[in-house]
């Protein structure tokens, strides 16, 4: 779904059709994930002074399941080494609105107010560039706010019409991802999920990060504990320094 699917994180209004078992291995999963991230880094976001009204750079994150409202660990890694990176320009960060929670169809909530973010940035600051970020079920969202198509047998949920205007990716620099639900933990958790891809307007400037053996993003992981560490492995680092690279060629 993404202006015409729905995730992250990455994402759908319909239930699973798998037995309440087999729903429940992935969601015990989600669940002890986010209950570790929370105890190992405990976070609160801080909203930032109101930037001017049009920055120079705009930067679009949407936070993982069960993180806080804000950018949550990896956005604020994320944010933070961007803006090290970037000392001769304005950046303004906008947490995406969505739950974030283990009900994956209300990952809509988050492509629809992501999406109305990046078009109306688009429309009132066309010379502000953007960087598009999230982290899983996050990392979802924003993907699905750069899809191109959506599956011919898929209901859009209400509040989505399809996907965004060829022209708005002209005013984005760069989409870094971090832990990106695999087509595979998608099946787990809901199987009316559209796939989770990048469209080919984006693709050429987007990064999209797994940690190895991180079972949420790699069909070969096995290491849950893995999938909190992107704020803290030097991933964050990297996909700022692809963002910038991105927004100076720009």
């Amino acid at each position: 779904m993404g202006n015409g699917t729905a995730g992250h994180t990455s994402a759908d209004r319909h239930p699973s059709r798998t037995t309440r078992a087999q729903r429940g291995i992935p969601l015990l999963l989600v669940a002890a994930v986010a209950v570790l991230t929370a105890v190992v880094h405990p976070f609160v976001y801080t909203p930032v002074a109101a930037a001017a009204p049009c920055p120079d750079v705009q930067v679009v994150y949407a936070r993982g399941t069960f993180e806080p409202p804000g950018v949550g660990l990896t956005g604020q890694a994320f944010v933070d080494a961007l803006r090290g990176k970037l000392p001769d320009k304005s950046v303004d960060v906008y947490p995406v609105n969505y739950p974030a929670s283990l009900d994956f169809a209300r990952a809509a909530d988050g492509v629809i107010d992501a999406t109305n973010k990046v078009q109306d940035v688009a429309a009132k600051c066309p010379d502000t560039k953007m960087v598009l970020s999230g982290y899983s079920q996050g990392a979802a969202v924003i993907a699905y706010i750069t899809t191109d198509s959506v599956p011919a047998d898929y209901k859009l949920p209400p509040g989505i019409t399809g996907p965004m205007p060829e022209s708005v990716a002209g005013h984005v620099a760069a989409v870094t991802l971090f832990g990106k639900p695999s087509t595979g933990f998608m099946n787990m958790i809901d199987r009316s999920a559209p796939p989770i891809t990048i469209g080919s307007e984006y693709a050429g400037k987007a990064l999209d990060l797994c940690i190895p053996a991180d079972p949420i993003c790699s069909p070969n992981g096995g290491d849950s504990a893995l999938h909190t560490l992107y704020a803290v492995n030097g991933m964050a680092d990297q996909a700022a320094t692809f963002a910038t690279q991105h927004l100076r060629l720009t």
